[in-house]
């Protein structure tokens, strides 16, 4: 840069005297702009691992959070004396105010970021445990868990956002490391729940607002650092979509029909697992309550430990591939399980854990490289149509439980990884994404 700066300065000296000076000092003004912008973006590719751990320990905490909402169900079903459509309507309240809202906050932060918006978001969290704790009647029950699912909707498109943002261009590895967090989180909650709240009762869930407060502590840093660096990373991103081949509007909306098909298959089978596991095992095994909440935290360990398996093989091989095989990989696994013991259950519970949670991370990252620019937007309709699909599925499961029986719900819901043949369907995003390192 130095040299082609002086071999200037000669030629316009020669040529045109002041005129030729005032030039110089301009395009030495636009190289060392250029030179700045370069550096930076050169900065912004190093992989963020600092801020990535941050933000999947507060996923860990947001879903660890959410996880103890399920987790209390059988005290909350005792305590007010639910049948299992009342159960299935405060799923439905918790993941309908997640998935509604979010598309919606990912839109307007696509436009307008908005760093801080994560502790806000949390607060809402806390508020919502807080009313649960106390909650004197259903209604408030269900008041309690939509403020949750509140939190949710702004938390998982906005920190989705920043561990693309601290990615440096490893997103699977990214996705995958902010995926665990949750996961791991979802399935400490049943665990903690049996530690913490059936010894002490509802009231007891009051001790878990701690948790929300110290989540907030550390997004306000996280919002710190978005504030400081997402700018310039998320530019020098953009920029590395420009030459990569872009699908017509046809094959793009056939793309992303295909992908909430298979997240429809995931989640609403996730949530027969997740609402009505230990119920299940209470039923047909006569397992005490406190038993089937450690089996429900074996197989959410399974998904966590699957969670971060998706995102670095899908990074090496390509994420269509790690679709078909967590998809439809587990349909041998699903049909087999309504028929098995009690350690055959278990066993094939945590293959399906494994398996089907690598798809999640898998879908993400190849969504955001199908419609690039629209981080937001897109990780706020998966993560809004994941909770959507957990939230219907645990209703319309909570009713067909009790017109026959939790035994029949998990016969009809093992054909639903068969969807998993839709990825067919989908293009090869890899070649073209991968050369530009986005």
């Amino acid at each position: 840069m130095a040299l082609i700066s002086a071999g200037l300065a000669v030629g316009i000296s020669d040529r045109s005297g002041s005129k030729g000076s005032a030039l110089l000092a301009k395009l030495l003004t636009v190289s060392s702009q250029t030179a700045t912008r370069v550096s930076s973006i050169g900065k912004s590719s190093a992989t963020a691992f600092g801020v990535l751990a941050s933000i999947s320990f507060c996923h860990f905490l947001n879903d660890m959070l959410q996880s103890v909402i399920p987790a209390v169900y059988p005290i909350l079903k005792e305590a007010y004396r639910l049948d299992f459509k009342q159960i299935g309507l405060i799923t439905l309240s918790v993941q309908l105010t997640a998935s509604l809202l979010q598309p919606f906050v990912g839109i307007y932060t696509d436009h307008r970021p908005t760093p801080f918006s994560l502790p806000v978001g949390m607060a809402f969290t806390l508020s919502g445990l807080l009313l649960l704790a106390f909650a004197p009647r259903f209604g408030m029950i269900l008041l309690a868990v939509a403020l949750v699912g509140v939190g949710s909707s702004v938390f998982h498109p906005e920190s989705s956002r920043v561990a693309r943002m601290a990615s440096g261009g490893q997103h699977g590895l990214a996705q995958s490391l902010f995926q665990v967090g949750g996961n791991a989180g979802s399935a400490l909650g049943p665990l903690l729940a049996a530690l913490v709240v059936l010894p002490g009762g509802q009231r007891s869930i009051a001790w878990f607002s701690a948790a929300a407060l110290l989540a907030i502590i550390v997004l306000t840093r996280i919002g710190v650092w978005y504030k400081s660096h997402g700018a310039v990373r998320a530019k020098a991103a953009a920029a590395l979509y420009h030459s990569a081949p872009q699908l017509s509007r046809r094959k793009t909306g056939v793309a992303l029909a295909v992908l909430m098909a298979l997240v429809f298959s995931k989640y609403f089978y996730l949530a027969s697992l997740t609402s009505y596991y230990t119920f299940f095992l209470m039923s047909r095994f006569h397992v005490p309550v406190r038993s089937a909440q450690i089996h429900l935290f074996v197989f959410l360990g399974a998904v966590a430990a699957g969670t971060f398996i998706g995102g670095p093989v899908g990074d090496r091989i390509g994420r269509k591939y790690v679709i078909w095989c967590s998809i439809l990989g587990i349909l041998p696994f699903t049909l087999v399980l309504p028929y098995a013991n009690l350690f055959w259950t278990t066993v094939l519970t945590i293959v399906i854990g494994l398996v089907l949670a690598s798809a999640f991370s898998a879908i993400i990252v190849y969504a955001h490289d199908l419609v690039p620019g629209k981080i937001g937007m897109i990780s706020g309709l998966f993560f809004g149509l994941a909770f959507g699909m957990a939230g219907v599925g645990a209703a319309v499961m909570g009713w067909l439980a009790d017109a026959t029986s939790i035994a029949f719900v998990y016969r009809v819901c093992s054909f639903l990884p068969a969807i998993g043949l839709l990825t067919a369907f989908l293009p090869n995003l890899e070649s073209g994404y991968k050369r530009g390192g986005a």
